[in-house]
């Protein structure tokens, strides 16, 4: 039956507030990449809502390294510091670069872009939590 079997363990719930932080990151930027999938596909002009959106997960992801940085100069050192660092980085520059390269562009192809820098974002989230443990 699933969960309500006694033998079935549950999943681990996030352990402290970084790992909370970081899976509401990946959540918001699931969010946003469909919310640009979709003003992708119905192939309108990207809405000055969608930037909006992307400006919020960037404010996100910037709380997340810096936080990160934190629990890093605190003693806590992930197992691959190089791999850990390098998705500190990504995950503050993606988005900005990405919005910078689609500035003048409000076209279909420009919420495609943000489609992808969003998942990127949403993996790079991922890996990062996962160089943690």
């Amino acid at each position: 039956m699933g969960w309500l079997d006694d033998d079935v363990p549950m999943p681990p719930l996030p352990d402290t507030a970084l790992d909370q932080l970081t899976w509401v990151c990946v959540a918001y930027a699931a969010a946003v990449t469909l919310a640009a999938l979709v003003v992708t596909l119905r192939s309108i002009p990207r809405p000055p809502l969608l930037d909006s959106t992307v400006w919020v997960l960037e404010l996100l992801m910037a709380v997340r390294a810096v936080a990160g940085l934190g629990t890093m100069l605190k003693g806590d050192r992930p197992a691959e510091m190089s791999a850990h660092i390098g998705y500190l980085v990504a995950s503050v520059c993606v988005l900005p670069i990405a919005m910078q390269s689609v500035s003048d562009d409000r076209g279909r192809w420009s919420s495609g872009v943000v489609t992808v820098a969003a998942l990127a974002v949403a993996v790079v989230a991922v890996r990062l939590q996962m160089t943690l443990t």
